[in-house]
């Protein structure tokens, strides 16, 4: 819709001359910039624009400043000066203003529509963003790379593959010169959209390949489950940089090969690459993963060295020693952090580690301490708190927070109450689960996975299935996680066809490309029905025979049915992938003791004392 031109934005800035200017800091306006702005203004030449800005910006109100200025002396009729002037809103990220601005403008040459279009791409308004480049098109603006990298980057996050590839036609038909920045435009579209083929085709066709065309390279393979390759490609790079080595690292972290992302992590030290934010976040999420609080140690040593003191990162921080069991190291970390720093990622970590320590007391402690400060408890860390409880088993603490939110008149959105419900299922308190369910206004994807998954969880499969089928035939989309929570529950209820019959419709209907955890449920699956032949082609047929967690419950399902080649068999797969990891070794010690093949059971118990592989003990949760 186009809007009647009028100073909607200035005017706010812009008073009679008769009062005084109000609302305005010295540091941005002062009188004598507009008094000078006005001498040069009467004589100048309108060619010349660098002198019509009054002065230089700084954010979003002093660009209004500046536009309020440029309507009252009318130097905003100036093409070039609405084209800055409508950059400085889109660089403040005010696109509502940017959009109104453009609006207005007598005038849009290739800048103007490329201005707009970029902004609205960086923010994510791909759709609207694409619709301008329509209308450009139709008003005969002939787009600059710069343009057409923009939208391509919209077809990549609006997943517009097709509207993606028209657009590269129209560039070769009319011979638009490919720079480096649009080859890599088009190398993003291909990655983004998954089509793989086309993304190497043209990452092979670039002559001269900059950091960023192989950092793309490295996460489409990486994307695509393709570790080979994409370490590969990132030892065939002439150079690499901190964004080179967090992708690899990151990469193989998501993909489960937690202990090659450390080696590449200590490779990256040695190369003295500068390690950036984004790289310590990784890095502590690995120590995470790993509960390696040795390496968590030395990285947080190498922030103290660098005087980093992000507010995320000290979270992350926090959290990593909270998940290798050092609650102290992570309170002494929490309590070196000011007082405004205390935000509700870094309280709600402390209390679910003080819970998974049956530290109930300080838990309870930390958790009055938030609510005394800030008068009340966010969102986010309710939902922490109460996960952390589900995990515990703590029904009482967690009937406690329930109590609180009802006295607080918190209104419990999806997240709040689908932690409820997790909490409630997972301490055996399944009817008060299914209350919570049923009493809920919106129940949308994350309600109805919950309450499934609570049901999955105690074996009721056909219940599970029923709820599923209910949440279909209301119109809600089905995620990832819905599924796995249904496989689970066919799993365990042994209702194999069904499973089958799932995990196609995931694929082929709902187009979830399976993750792990699918393949892992569809591998036990089929190990409970002893279909251990089946399991074997499964894997290699989905290439998944790189990922541990599927090769054990292939072997749980081995020990299940006391076959013990196949199990032998599995074993080496997994000495392969996990050389350190006790779980195969006790697995199939255990396996040969139940056969009373004592000889064996012991010379695998031998080999794991000369590796130095210890079992962890097993706990016991009693209420």
């Amino acid at each position: 819709m186009r809007l009647i031109h009028r100073p909607l934005i200035a005017l706010s800035c812009i008073q009679s001359q008769s009062q005084p200017l109000l609302l305005m800091p010295r540091s941005i306006f002062v009188p004598t910039t507009l008094v000078r702005f006005h001498r040069i203004h009467s004589n100048c030449d309108h060619s010349d624009t660098t002198h019509l800005i009054p002065f230089k910006p700084t954010n979003e109100f002093s660009a209004k400043i500046n536009h309020a200025t440029l309507i009252k002396n009318g130097s905003i009729h100036n093409s070039h000066v609405n084209n800055y002037l409508l950059s400085l809103y889109v660089k403040s990220s005010n696109l509502i203003y940017a959009h109104q601005l453009f609006d207005e403008m007598p005038v849009r040459d290739v800048r103007s529509w490329t201005i707009i279009i970029s902004g609205l791409s960086r923010i994510g308004w791909y759709d609207l963003a694409l619709d301008l480049f329509t209308q450009m098109i139709n008003h005969g603006i002939t787009p600059n790379q710069f343009t057409f990298s923009s939208v391509l980057k919209c077809c990549a996050g609006a997943n517009k593959l097709d509207v993606g590839k028209m657009i590269l036609g129209w560039i070769l038909r009319n011979g638009v010169c490919l720079d480096m920045i649009l080859e890599n435009s088009v190398l993003y579209l291909f990655v983004k959209c998954e089509a793989f083929d086309y993304a190497t085709k043209v990452f092979e066709s670039i002559s001269v390949k900059d950091i960023v065309s192989w950092n793309i390279m490295i996460s489409a393979y990486l994307k695509n489950g393709d570790l080979e390759k994409a370490v590969g490609i990132f030892w065939r790079m002439p150079f690499r940089n901190a964004a080179s080595w967090n992708t690899v690292i990151d990469g193989h972290l998501q993909n489960g090969h937690e202990r090659i992302a450390m080696q590449l992590l200590y490779q990256m030290v040695k190369t003295d690459a500068a390690f950036t934010n984004v790289t310590f976040s990784i890095a502590l999420s690995l120590a995470s993963s790993l509960k390696h609080v040795e390496l968590g140690k030395q990285i947080h040593g190498r922030l103290l060295r660098v005087g980093t003191y992000d507010g995320f990162i000290m979270n992350s921080l926090i959290d990593m020693y909270c998940k290798c069991g050092e609650t102290e190291k992570a309170v002494m970390v929490f309590k070196t952090l000011n007082q405004s720093v205390h935000d509700s990622v870094s309280v709600s970590s402390i209390v679910s580690a003080y819970i998974k320590n049956d530290r109930i007391e300080d838990a309870l402690k930390v958790f009055t301490f938030m609510v005394s400060e800030h008068g009340e408890v966010d969102k986010f860390t309710l939902t922490s708190v109460l996960s952390a409880c589900a995990d515990a088993g703590l029904l009482y603490l967690g009937q406690l927070i329930h109590t609180y939110i009802l006295k607080s008149g918190h209104e419990p959105d999806a997240f709040v109450s689908s932690s409820m419900i997790d909490m409630y299922g997972k301490c055996g308190q399944l009817q008060s689960a299914s209350k919570i369910f049923k009493e809920s206004d919106n129940r949308n994807v994350v309600l109805w996975t919950s309450i499934i998954s609570c049901y999955a969880s105690h074996g009721e499969g056909m219940e599970t299935i029923r709820l599923f089928e209910m949440m279909v035939n209301e119109g809600i989309k089905s995620n990832e996680v819905t599924f796995v929570a249904v496989l689970t529950a066919c799993s365990h209820a042994g209702l194999i066809d069904e499973g089958c019959s799932y995990f196609t419709l995931m694929k082929d209907v709902y187009g979830i490309k399976p993750e792990v955890e699918h393949y892992t449920c569809m591998v036990d699956l089929l190990g409970r029905a002893g279909r251990l032949n089946e399991i074997k082609g499964f894997i290699y047929e989905n290439n998944i025979s790189h990922t541990s967690a599927v090769w054990k419950a292939f072997l749980s399902s081995c020990h299940q049915h006391n076959n013990f080649e196949m199990a032998k068999w599995v074993c080496r797969k997994l000495y392969e992938l996990e050389p350190s990891a006790a779980g195969p070794y006790v697995l199939m010690s255990k396996t040969f003791a139940s056969d009373c093949r004592w000889e064996e059971a012991a010379k695998l118990k031998g080999l794991m004392k000369e590796k130095g592989i210890k079992k962890q003990p097993g706990q016991s949760w009693i209420q």
